[in-house]
């Protein structure tokens, strides 16, 4: 395997997870200043952003399937060129029926990623764990920056700008991408750079089984956190905030760059400890932290937030080793498409559930008690998970001499 096209896939990978994230979330603080514009409430606009939610995720499986099929390179340029080019269009439109088509582009094109660039990062990764903790870290400093770019540049500019400048910076990549593959500096890989032992079928269908109900229920916490911290923390910071998009903006940028660090934290205990004990502990500690959040302001709601996406985090490279180890190589961006079918498809109730219990109650304390009943399942389910709780074996073992 060429080590130099090894290297860029893992460059790629990254910079798609981080616009992946980045151009999805940069609507929940956009419409912070959209707010009562075409006699629409915070609601009623939020839900104009579900078709992009939606097809972000039921895409991933077509998606997946030509990965596997054609070519995980050539729909990473499509990905690129697409979002960016969606993202663009978005912000050109006028009014909210052109904005919600605008937005279901953006996910449609998006929905590439997760399982074409997941599944190209682990077949070119020698070691997995940190790969995908160094991809992680990128996803996640996406979706950190998509609240403060889109205040920013909302605030300096127009809501416009949160899109435009974003979506170009994206098809830009896109074509480089392509003048990368044209010049042969990105070559596909005939194989896994680290082939493992093929799991045995009762283990793929345990897994494949569990996973699917634990994927939907931690896509909809993840779904549910991203599109209602900006509004939560508007509402609830108002001892630390102005009340602006900039300020509510920065606070979510600082929640998700401090979980950031859970990638790479997280990729080094899953190459090191049982992945099934590090995804099952890294939930169960969310349920207490869920409840605090339903009665705490200011500070400690910050700090509650910041531990929770800390925590889910730290879960994501062992779940994707997970499903990596226990999906044959063939159909492993298919396996992916799946997942993210899932936990980004299904899951965007959590957008519906957000806007329901928001407008309905006035405050998000009984979405923070619905996802912490949402993250004591994920964590009960996890248990049953092939492998053990406990390493049998030592982190380190003598190599033969060569």
């Amino acid at each position: 395997m060429n080590p130099r096209s090894a290297g860029l896939a893992l460059w790629f990978s990254s910079v798609g997870h981080f616009f992946a994230h980045l151009l999805m979330l940069l609507y929940p603080t956009v419409l912070l200043v959209l707010e009562g514009r075409w006699g629409m409430s915070y609601g009623d606009l939020l839900s104009l952003s579900l078709g992009g939610f939606v097809l972000f995720g039921l895409g991933a499986l077509p998606a997946g399937w030509l990965g596997d099929r054609w070519s995980a390179e050539g729909m990473m340029v499509v990905f690129f060129i697409g979002t960016g080019g969606a993202a663009i269009v978005t912000g050109l439109t006028d009014g909210p029926v052109a904005l919600a088509l605008g937005l279901a582009a953006i996910g449609l094109f998006g929905s590439i990623y997760h399982p074409v660039g997941t599944a190209w990062l682990v077949r070119n990764a020698r070691n997995r764990g940190r790969a995908l903790g160094i991809n992680g870290i990128a996803g996640s400093i996406g979706l950190a920056a998509g609240a403060f770019v889109a205040g920013a540049l909302t605030q300096a500019i127009g809501w416009r700008a949160a899109f435009i400048i974003p979506g170009t910076l994206c098809a830009a990549t896109g074509a480089v991408l392509l003048c990368c593959m044209r010049g042969r500096s990105v070559v596909a890989a005939a194989a896994d750079r680290r082939p493992e032992p093929e799991a045995s079928r009762s283990d793929v269908i345990r897994t494949f089984i569990v996973l699917s109900f634990t994927m939907l229920a931690d896509g909809t916490i993840s779904q549910s956190i991203t599109v209602a911290l900006p509004k939560a923390f508007a509402a609830g910071l108002t001892g630390l905030t102005d009340g602006g998009t900039l300020d509510a903006g920065g606070f979510v940028t600082l929640v998700f760059l401090v979980a950031a660090t859970a990638q790479l934290a997280g990729g080094w205990l899953a190459d090191r400890f049982p992945m099934k004990a590090v995804y099952v502990l890294a939930w169960a500690a969310q349920v207490p932290l869920f409840v605090i959040a339903t009665q705490a302001r200011n500070v400690p709601l910050l700090g509650a937030m910041i531990a929770v996406n800390y925590l889910g985090v730290l879960s994501v490279p062992a779940e994707n080793a997970l499903l990596a180890r226990y999906s044959p190589p063939q159909w492993r961006a298919t396996a992916f498409g799946a997942k993210f079918l899932l936990a980004l498809g299904v899951s965007t109730i959590g957008v519906k559930l957000v806007a329901v219990i928001y407008d309905g109650a006035g405050n998000f304390a009984p979405l923070w008690l619905t996802l912490a009943g949402c993250a004591g399942f994920v964590a009960a389910a996890g248990l049953f998970l092939p492998g053990r709780l406990r390493r049998t074996t030592p982190i380190f073992t003598p190599q033969p001499a060569e």
